[in-house]
């Protein structure tokens, strides 16, 4: 979910612990996620969507493997 990380550092959230806090998980999770070692559950999506300015179809796009301009990663 490189999306995830992008927003942080554009200062969106300030930290992957601030942001595991505001979701009530481990900082670990969202390393995870933002590496894409892994990926959240699908009722976390809307919260994490919040908490990141973004939209749940983003998530799922950014998942998928698009890019920001629509087309896919190979």
């Amino acid at each position: 979910m490189n999306a995830l990380m992008e927003r942080r550092l554009r200062g969106a959230i300030p930290s992957q612990v601030e942001a595991a806090k505001a979701l009530g998980i481990r900082p670990s999770a969202v390393s995870k996620w933002e590496r894409g070692e892994a990926k959240p559950r699908i009722e976390r999506l809307p919260a994490i969507a919040k908490l990141y300015g973004c939209t749940v179809e983003d998530l799922l796009k950014d998942l998928a493997g698009y890019t920001s301009d629509g087309t896919q990663e190979i």
